[in-house]
């Protein structure tokens, strides 16, 4: 239980920091201005501001993580959709889609990358893990970004009009939280203890957020009850690991190296997230698959890339849904399963080859 506490006491320190971290970047409007931009960017062209919606979901998702990109990326872009009077579904889609898809490249960019920073501690730590990662970490984004092409290609062609500037509150708020942003990025891929600079990082913008606003720091919502329910999942896989689970798990993903071999990894890892969620999937197979850095990272390419199929998958899938709700977008269930689970084959299995040729 020791080893425990240790290995998850600095993951959801970051999650707790880095949810801070964008809650107050997304209230001093740093997201949307970023869509604004995009819109600006773009020059009225449809299939250019998905492009630049690629790159902001990509960006966010590996930066800031994969709950970054659900929980404020999205309405942002559905707003900028609705502005420029396009279909907001394929931006919608793009977000959630890469926001699992895309979070293999750094640690932060997964709750499930950093419990596997642990393990790639034997072979190297940080630079051990990218070496291993940079490559089916771009090839998934890129697969996903293909089949969303293929999927929703002629909503994306033609023109618009540009949507007018939002209107942004507090400008040294905005400025300070746009510069942490972005300096957070640079300084992850450093190899630092990710919860070192997102509690920094949290801190910086709490202190300006409460000298600039002081009733504003009331407002911003501590992730408590995620916290709490990644804690317990942690505990209860723990606890079934050493009841039989662990055994069952490691029939399942075999013992080999080969290509046939991580694809069974990977995909014991995809069906085992949409089935309950990745971080138990991750957990309960990590003892079995972690034997090799390959092998370790063929697991992350299934609990990341391959729970969007079920809205249960992971904790950003439920979120993103939320804000789709919220912002008025209803997304029939029967066509997001099946367009998902293309996406989920295309990611994990090219990821995977990718990976099997290193």
């Amino acid at each position: 239980m020791t080893e425990l506490v240790d290995r998850v006491g600095p993951v959801l320190i970051f999650l707790i920091c880095i949810t801070i971290v964008a809650e107050i970047a997304d209230r001093a409007g740093v997201f949307e201005v970023a869509g604004h931009w995009a819109a600006r960017v773009a020059r009225g062209r449809k299939l250019v501001l998905w492009l630049i919606v690629v790159l902001l979901s990509c960006l966010a998702t590996t930066v800031l993580s994969l709950d970054t990109t659900a929980v404020l990326l999205t309405p942002v872009v559905i707003t900028m959709a609705r502005q420029a009077r396009i279909s907001p579904l394929p931006f919608a889609l793009t977000t959630v889609w890469l926001a699992n898809t895309a979070s293999l490249l750094l640690p932060v960019s997964n709750l499930t990358n950093l419990l596997a920073l642990h393990g790639f501690s034997r072979w190297g730590g940080f630079s051990s893990y990218l070496s291993v990662a940079w490559r089916p970490a771009l090839t998934a984004m890129v697969a996903t970004t293909a089949v969303i092409a293929a999927l929703h290609g002629r909503s994306l062609v033609g023109r618009y009009a540009a949507p007018p500037a939002p209107e942004t509150g507090d400008p040294v708020l905005l400025r300070v939280a746009g510069a942490v942003c972005l300096l957070l990025g640079p300084v992850f891929v450093t190899g630092v203890t990710p919860a070192i600079p997102a509690a920094v990082a949290a801190a910086i913008l709490a202190v300006t957020l409460w000298m600039r606003d002081r009733g504003g720091i009331r407002e911003v919502a501590v992730p408590w009850r995620m916290v709490i329910g990644v804690s317990v999942l942690f505990v209860v896989v723990d606890l079934l690991g050493s009841h039989g689970l662990n055994a069952l798990i490691a029939d399942l993903v075999g013992r080999g190296h080969g290509l046939t071999d991580l694809v069974r990894v990977a995909g014991v890892g995809a069906v085992g997230a949409n089935l309950v969620n990745n971080l138990p999937a991750y957990l309960a197979a990590e003892s079995a698959a972690g034997d090799s850095a390959q092998r370790l990272m063929a697991l992350l390419i299934g609990v990341n890339a391959g729970p969007v199929v079920t809205l249960w998958g992971s904790l950003a899938t439920l979120l993103w849904r939320s804000r789709c709700e919220r912002a008025g977008l209803r997304i029939p269930l029967r066509r997001f399963t099946i367009e998902s689970l293309l996406v989920a084959i295309a990611a994990v299995g090219a990821a995977t080859v990718v990976l099997a040729l290193v």
